[in-house]
């Protein structure tokens, strides 16, 4: 008996040696994060793989109805009428939800192991990327899921959660707080994150370098109406003024086929974009010729604010019927290399040298300089006209004046010739209701038996619906 025990004890000792050094192991082969270049290869994920332009596109003032020979898809027709839309996968609110969240979530694991790190000056540079990240993620929740920040309204009106640790439980309980919080939290991580970006990357255009963060800083001051930050982060973006030269150079397509010019829009090398975004997204399949779209007279009047017709876009038509620019393109990844299914990923640029330039020519019109704004204007038109003569094709005072006639105030018709250039130059890709919100613009849409639909300027529904799972959380959905 006591031979046995001692066979026993001898076992349960092995046994648990064996146990401890098991324990000892990872679990299976994950990386840990434990250098910069593992830190860098995870930040790859902390940008939202979900795509916006779709819906923001269907829901603003450029699309109408066209045939209901189109593509019809949720997405399309529940934009068009501004209802919540049921669908739960790419390009809906509820993807777009989850993409930024996922993307929230690996910018904070990335800030986790930078914090735990012995040497945290050598993860200098993923800092920075991950705080601008994290920041660029949540500032487009509040965009499309809250009311437009206002400063009368921003220490009341709901925001989203804004996180800023890794998740470790199923159910966390989360609060929306307010706009002008969740604003505070985007300032603090960006103005912290910028100095840090050291620019260190192999494709560039993939993740936030200092002119892409200069970029996006110039929007959120846009949103905030802080004009003068606008006009300083854009000199820094930009400080040679360098801006005709590094936009993306759509008279060098002229001479382009249709596959070298949907490449060259979205390609990591073109200098206009700042930052592109890989998104799982039907994007660059359904934005050609869906049932509520753009026809030829509105594409060719869109293409011509203030009378200046902009020539040097390509237009393209499907049967002639619908009309549209070449600007994306899908790439379908198999689920194996025989299988007739697999996913569809559009690369989208989601910051550009238009945007700065042309949010800068906004902040001189609020800050009354109008000659500075007709000049960044005028840039961006000297690169969209073929055999460009300034003296004809320039916007003036007088011209716009003339042209909006509807106005007697000089600010607000320098406002609507920019925001008219604008919609020319970002037609689909869903700028135009960014706009549309910061504006409080209403909008008007027609369906095929002409009856008309309104959007009005405090409209409710121009936020979009909060995920309804994520009210397990405890967050609100927002009132219908």
């Amino acid at each position: 008996m006591k031979k046995y025990t001692i066979y026993l004890l001898t076992l349960l000792a092995c046994i648990g040696s064996g146990c401890n050094k098991y324990l000892d192991q990872a679990p299976d082969d994950r990386t840990k994060l434990n250098t910069p270049a593992k830190v860098s290869e995870l930040l790859v994920t902390a940008y939202p793989r979900g795509n916006y332009f779709l819906l923001a596109e269907s829901m603003s003032d450029i699309p109408s109805f066209v045939s209901t020979a189109g593509i019809d898809f949720p997405v399309n027709q529940d934009g068009y009428f501004w209802r919540d839309t049921q669908a739960t996968d790419q390009d809906s609110p509820t993807y777009y939800w989850n993409a930024c969240y996922t993307a929230i979530a690996a910018a904070n694991q990335a800030l986790d192991a930078i914090a735990k790190a012995a040497d945290k000056q050598a993860y200098s540079g993923q800092k920075g990327e991950a705080l601008v990240a994290r920041a660029y993620a949540h500032f487009m929740l509040v965009t499309l899921f809250s009311k437009c920040y206002d400063p009368a309204t921003a220490e009341t009106d709901m925001g989203i959660p804004y996180v800023t640790e890794p998740e470790n439980v199923v159910f966390k309980n989360y609060d929306r707080k307010t706009v002008a919080y969740t604003y505070q939290q985007i300032e603090k991580d960006l103005l912290e994150g910028i100095p840090l970006i050291n620019d260190n990357y192999t494709v560039p255009a993939y993740h936030f370098t200092r002119k892409a963060a200069y970029a996006f800083a110039c929007r959120y001051y846009l949103f905030k109406r802080d004009p003068a930050k606008v006009i300083e982060y854009a000199g820094l973006a930009f400080p040679g003024n360098n801006f005709a030269e590094n936009v993306r150079p759509w008279k060098s397509y002229a001479d382009f086929s249709v596959e070298q010019q949907e490449t060259a829009f979205t390609n990591a090398t073109n200098p206009g974009n700042l930052l592109i975004c890989e998104t799982v997204s039907r994007l660059g399949r359904n934005y050609k010729r869906p049932v509520y779209s753009i026809n030829q007279n509105r594409l060719n009047l869109i293409l011509a604010p203030v009378g200046t017709s902009l020539n040097a876009y390509r237009i393209y038509s499907n049967s002639s019927t619908y009309y549209y620019l070449l600007k994306f393109v899908e790439h379908f990844v198999r689920t194996n290399i025989n299988a007739t299914t697999g996913t569809g990923y559009t690369m989208v640029p989601v910051l550009t040298t238009e945007e700065v330039l042309l949010n800068r020519a906004e902040a001189y019109i609020m800050q009354g300089k109008y000659t500075e704004a007709l000049a960044d204007m005028n840039t961006l038109i000297s690169t969209r006209v073929t055999n460009y003569i300034p003296a004809t094709h320039n916007f003036t005072e007088t011209k716009i004046k003339a042209y909006y006639t509807s106005t007697t105030e000089t600010k607000q018709a320098y406002l609507n010739a920019l925001l008219d250039l604008k919609k020319a130059e970002f037609v689909h890709e869903g700028m135009r209701w960014m706009d549309i919100l910061r504006h409080k613009l209403p909008v008007v849409h027609r369906n095929a038996a002409g009856e008309e639909f309104k959007l009005a300027e405090d409209d409710g529904r121009k936020l979009w619906q909060i995920p309804p799972q994520v009210t397990l959380s405890g967050i609100t959905q927002n009132p219908r």
